[in-house]
């Protein structure tokens, strides 16, 4: 029955290690790491009308990337000359935004409070149009739509803008922040006029874009708002350069409704498995490890989500219904484009499902209760290292009655492991008799030999889910702890961790009863050396888990030792 025992320990020993090799070989990729980004100037995105949504009906479209909008018969928009083609800058608290008045797109945003990698203090660029593509595009189409034959050119009445400068308004819960909003117009030779304003908020991600149609013509304007991602095959830029390895994860497109909460779509599958439907309170993205640019339509009206594949080129977006504008009326239609972090708070309020984006893996009800764990210890000690090491003293805590009934059996274990070596040596050679004699002893001590397994088990879910909470978590990007640890999320660049975590692994070993049989105790001898190779490439702050536990695991293990000893000798003695 020992070696059983023995034999199940080992097991869910070598299924932790199994697991987490299946979860490193999905996060550190065989692929290079990429190039260091160069700064570069920015630019237009020269973006052809192929790439845009038209008209239904339109005989003229050719393209076969454009996807069909409303059919609508009336005055096709003549684009008025702009004052200059020099891209729109936007500075808030949050970011710097390059606009491109040909079409009105963001061609170029960079996060002021994400830095570019852990030894760089340039910003991280999240939308990009000069070494590759990576822009959000929006505006209307149909046959009243500006952007159905060519991308119309926006007046605007300057080229810079500062939240400084911006209005101060109170927002619903009491805070005073400022609202910044950059209008562009473009004006059609039979007087519609077409607002395209974005709205930034201080202290807040989300972009409001709104489209205004002002309708001075004689006749009836109709169109559709449409928004969208387009995104080439470039690595993704959130990945953690680790030498040899490099650290990513799901690089792709989603989407989601109140129905259908978080749906992945690989780049490669936007034609073949094309998204194609109609959602209310619905979203659009491009998921990146740690970051997220999405679009979201406004709640007032029915989307129509799509995705297609062009010139090597990954477009996800919506469409809106069709809009009528009566001769002498103007009409607004928005969405809101998201291009930051995946801060699961505010991604939570903005759309249902959009927060699920931090992907913690199928253990992610374990995950989420860790994460809020260590956001509530970060929020008092104000050190994401010290949040973990507080984090596992209280799981130990919680876990503490079912580990200590194990440890007590484990240790009743090394009690009569000695009796247990002379009943070897007496009936080694009847292995029945043997059995029955262990069994005896096991049921007058009252000992569970299997109970040994148990700490593993408990421990090894809670294992795997802090992994993909560091992996996914943003807020424990490039977070350091103290001395050499910088980097929480990336491995001990100098191994010491791996080899402490190892020999706390030994000395908790020493503790346990040893394998009375001589290839089990050498593969347990082992076992500490193969986990310090193995954990010499992961996450700090998932050595540091261990660790702690490990060591609160030993001063436990070492109490109920001497107290199983002392009853042991007591029981003796009598």
């Amino acid at each position: 029955m020992q070696q059983w025992a023995r034999f199940a320990i080992l097991g869910a020993m070598f299924v932790t290690a199994y697991l987490l090799i299946l979860a490193w070989q999905k996060d550190y990729g065989g692929a290079q790491a990429e190039t260091a980004q160069q700064a570069v100037s920015v630019q237009s995105a020269n973006t052809s009308s192929s790439d845009i949504p038209s008209g239904q009906a339109q005989a003229t479209t050719t393209a076969a990337d454009i996807p069909q909008a409303v059919t609508a018969q009336a005055n096709t928009p003549v684009a008025t000359t702009a004052n200059s083609q020099q891209l729109v800058t936007v500075t808030t608290d949050m970011y710097n935004v390059w606009i491109d008045p040909k079409g009105g797109d963001i061609v170029r945003l960079e996060l002021l409070s994400h830095d570019k990698s852990k030894d760089s203090d340039q910003p991280f660029v999240m939308l990009h149009s000069d070494k590759n593509i990576f822009v959000a595009q929006s505006g209307l189409i149909g046959v009243n739509g500006p952007d159905s034959r060519s991308r119309p050119m926006y007046e605007v009445n300057k080229t810079s803008y500062t939240i400084d400068e911006a209005q101060t308004t109170t927002s619903k819960d009491d805070k005073a922040q400022k609202v910044l909003e950059v209008p562009m117009v473009y004006k059609t030779a039979d007087g519609v006029e077409i607002f395209k304003i974005f709205k930034f908020t201080s202290g807040e991600y989300p972009i409001q874009v709104t489209h205004r149609i002002v309708n001075r013509s004689a006749g009836n304007w109709q169109g559709q708002m449409f928004g969208q991602l387009k995104r080439d095959d470039a690595p993704d830029p959130g990945k953690s350069d680790q030498g040899i390895f490099t650290l990513g994860t799901f690089l792709g497109g989603a989407w989601g409704t109140p129905e259908e909460h978080y749906n992945k779509l690989k780049f490669d599958n936007f034609n073949e498995e094309k998204l194609n439907l109609q959602a209310k309170e619905a979203w659009v993205a491009i998921v990146q490890h740690y970051f997220v640019s999405a679009w979201v339509p406004d709640k007032s009206y029915t989307a129509q989500l799509e995705s297609r594949n062009s010139d090597n080129v990954h477009i996800i977006g919506f469409r809106s219904p069709l809009v009528n504008v009566p001769a002498g009326k103007q009409y607004d239609i928005s969405a809101t484009l998201y291009s930051g972090p995946k801060i699961q708070s505010e991604l939570k309020e903005l759309a249902t499902g959009l927060n699920q984006t931090v992907d913690y893996g199928w253990l992610w009800p374990i995950a989420k209760l860790l994460f809020w764990g260590l956001e509530f210890f970060h929020n008092i000690v104000g050190n994401w290292g010290w949040a973990i090491v507080l984090l596992t003293i209280l799981v130990k805590l919680i876990l503490w009655p079912l580990s200590a009934k194990s440890y007590r059996s484990m240790a009743k274990m090394r009690v009569i492991a000695p009796e247990m070596q002379r009943m070897k040596e007496e009936f080694g050679d009847d292995r029945m008799r043997f059995s029955q004699e262990m069994m005896a002893l096991y049921k007058r001590e009252q000992v569970n030999p299997l109970s040994g397994c148990l700490p593993l088990l408990m421990q090894m879910p809670i294992f795997l889910a802090l992994y993909w909470v560091l992996m996914e978590s943003v807020e424990l990007r490039h977070a350091p702890w103290m001395l050499w640890i910088q980097d929480l999320s990336a491995m001990d660049p100098w191994f010491i961790l791996p080899l402490i975590m190892g020999a706390t692994m030994y000395f908790q070993q020493m503790l346990n009863p040893q394998p009375t049989d001589p290839m089990q105790a050498k593969v347990f001898r082992l076992m500490p050396i193969i986990f310090t190779v193995f954990l010499l490439f992961f996450p700090a702050g998932l050595v540091l888990y261990w660790i702690v536990n490990n060591l609160i695991t030993i001063a436990q293990q070492w109490f109920i030792n001497k107290s199983a000893e002392k009853q042991g000798l007591s029981t003796a003695a009598k």
